[in-house]
């Protein structure tokens, strides 16, 4: 299926120099950005407690945050979970899970009495159907009974699970990019694996400098969402090297720089297909999908720009740049073929 189909080959390679000059400042100044400013993770990586709050219509996020505040915990988060009456609340690491407990408790014993409220007991079921007592905050006065607010759960994630979700992130990252590497030096050449890691780890390492400079929360979610573009990356760029070795089958008398041009041109219509339908998707996600979704989409879309731009002008130029020929990919070619014989070594 093709939306359009492009005559005339477009000289991608002619502006590869000034291209991969400018990856590689912006590069640079990821890589800068990530040892200076560092990365602003979330409660998965540091550890901390998490307290979720029900109110029966929209919170005030302003409010909910001053309260908590004056409480004097260091830095908190607090953001909408859901819906806008629901709200997330991460306070930073401070002592066992016994007194991170304790402190959810002081912080809706506070939340509450900013409503006006008192803190009572409510008998519910879970779907297991075990009995259990929830804190919710009664209104008192006319209006007693009437329920303000209502603390849903509070989770405590230690330190030492936070360095070892961070570890585990790592090693699956790294296992990710030896994986690509084996796998496009068997299908290709292994050329065309150092060009494919190289333009992915370009992807990776520019999405976390963004996070590093606006200091973006990273979470379990935006690591997963680079794993999922390090897999879209190689995905595109297997496209490309397969149309490069299927040009250098069928066109004798182009030179590389000439093969490489065509491939990228003839493949135009399936990345724009591809990419707009995975960016429709995700730039939906990015503005409808709420808090929870904002910075996994936000990662994605970062990814899937650059990785475009990644798979046609740093992965195919370096391929270019190291020599890869037609006797790389095609095998069988005698060099005593006529060079002016359009059929010589074509494969059947």
């Amino acid at each position: 299926m093709e939306f359009f189909r492009i005559q005339r080959d477009i000289p991608f390679m002619r502006y590869a120099v000034i291209l991969n000059v400018i990856s590689a400042l912006t590069f640079v100044a990821a890589v800068f950005f990530i040892a200076t400013r560092g990365l602003h993770f979330s409660v998965e990586f540091t550890g901390g407690t998490l307290v979720e709050v029900a109110y029966p219509q929209a919170a005030d996020l302003g409010k909910v945050r001053d309260t908590v505040d004056t409480m004097k915990l260091g830095e908190i988060q607090v953001q909408n979970f859901g819906s806008s009456r629901d709200v997330l609340i991460r306070l930073p690491a401070r002592g066992d899970a016994k007194q991170a407990d304790a402190l959810s408790q002081r912080v809706f014993d506070v939340l509450c009495q900013a409503q006006g409220g008192k803190v009572t007991r409510k008998e519910a079921v879970t779907d297991r159907g075990e009995a259990i007592s929830k804190p919710v905050c009664a209104a008192a006065g006319a209006a007693s009974g009437a329920e303000l607010m209502e603390l849903k759960r509070s989770e405590f994630v230690g330190p030492s699970v936070g360095s070892e979700l961070a570890r585990d992130g790592a090693l699956a990252l790294a296992v990710t990019v030896v994986g690509i590497m084996i796998y496009l030096a068997f299908r290709f050449e292994w050329k065309f694996s150092v060009a494919g890691i190289v333009a992915n780890l370009h992807d990776v390492i520019i999405i976390v400098g963004f996070f590093a400079f606006f200091q973006w929360e990273f979470s379990l979610a935006v690591l997963a969402a680079v794993l999922a573009v390090l897999g879209y990356s190689v995905n595109e760029s297997v496209v490309i090297f397969d149309r490069i070795r299927e040009s250098f089958r069928r066109y004798r008398k182009m030179n590389t720089r000439e093969v490489i041009d065509h491939a990228i041109t003839s493949t135009m219509s399936r990345t724009v297909i591809t990419h707009g339908s995975t960016l429709m998707m995700v730039v939906s996600m990015l503005i409808f999908g709420g808090p929870t979704l904002h910075y996994f989409a936000v990662a994605l879309t970062i990814g899937i720009l650059f990785g475009i731009y990644s798979s046609v002008f740093v992965a195919a130029a370096i391929a270019m740049w190291l020599g890869v020929k037609r006797e790389d990919l095609v095998k069988g070619i005698s060099k005593e073929l006529d060079p002016d014989d359009p059929n010589a070594g074509a494969v059947i």
